[in-house]
């Protein structure tokens, strides 16, 4: 696939095949995310890999839990437009990805969130040259249980970046309109 297949292929699926990714197949587009620039080369990712539906289904529904809670706290909360889809009991944040791939880094650092920003586009770009289809969800940041975080093994003081969903795709989305470029000024 040349970079401008990649980069046009490379779309947010949400319909996966019922069919496990091979977890070697994971570890590969992880070591091939940790070749992303960071600042300072800090390399402050860290990655948690979740296959079990069990799991994936309890995530979904501690996030659902705690953003319908901030969003009763806060009727403004940028949430809210999603409030009518999360108390839907059947509606899982992951639409039932047959893997989690979580990008989380110790809170605090500067770049923390550039740095595994970076790392989770490398990953998504990984996976699309293997005809996988990924989803950065965001919903899926919301875990505060502690032992939700005890059985995922997010380290004390770490925090999710990136959670992003994969597996192979039943298809793919097309390309959504894009806008111009809005370049403000060329220095020559």
């Amino acid at each position: 696939m040349n970079y401008h297949d990649l980069l046009m292929n490379r779309r947010s699926v949400r319909d996966y095949e019922d069919r496990p990714v091979p977890h070697e197949l994971i570890e590969s587009m992880i070591r091939e995310s940790t070749l992303a620039p960071s600042a300072g080369n800090g390399q402050p990712w860290e990655f948690i890999v979740v296959h079990r539906k069990e799991m994936l289904r309890r995530i979904s529904d501690e996030s659902k839990k705690n953003i319908l809670s901030r969003i009763a706290a806060n009727p403004d909360d940028y949430a809210g437009k999603y409030q009518t889809m999360l108390e839907n009991d059947a509606f899982n944040v992951f639409y039932n990805a047959p893997c989690l791939v979580m990008v989380l880094g110790r809170s605090g650092l500067k770049n923390l969130h550039v740095d595994c920003a970076l790392a989770a586009s490398y990953f998504m770009m990984a996976a699309t040259r293997r005809g996988l289809g990924t989803c950065w969800v965001n919903l899926g940041t919301e875990i505060k249980a502690p032992d939700m975080i005890r059985d995922l093994g997010i380290p004390e003081g770490s925090q999710i970046v990136a959670p992003i969903i994969i597996g192979y795709p039943t298809s793919i989305p097309s390309a959504p309109r894009r806008n111009e470029p809005n370049i403000i000024k060329v220095i020559v």
